[in-house]
């Protein structure tokens, strides 16, 4: 039996390849490739947050950002720096 696979638009060898080099991968490496993708898709959700509220103030946008990432409750209890330190 075939296990399922990861994406539907994507070839079982292609998919064999990319689990074989995840495989291959030392935990530095998944973790900084983690890391990176993490990064990117924060940037993205700023981007998304300014372009729909560009007349807001950056204070707000952080507010929006904590409330995405962390959900509203606790997005009052924080501060996010987005200045990508």
């Amino acid at each position: 039996m075939n296990p399922r696979p990861l994406a539907l638009d994507t070839s079982p060898d292609i998919e064999r390849r990319q689990i074989d080099g995840w495989r291959r991968m030392t935990p530095a490496d998944k973790a900084r490739s983690v890391t990176a993708l993490t990064k990117a898709a924060i940037a993205m959700t700023v981007a998304g947050i300014q372009h729909r509220h560009p007349d807001e103030p950056p204070a707000s946008h952080r507010r929006r950002l904590a409330e995405i990432l962390l959900g509203p409750e606790l997005a009052r209890h924080v501060t996010i720096d987005t200045d990508g330190s």
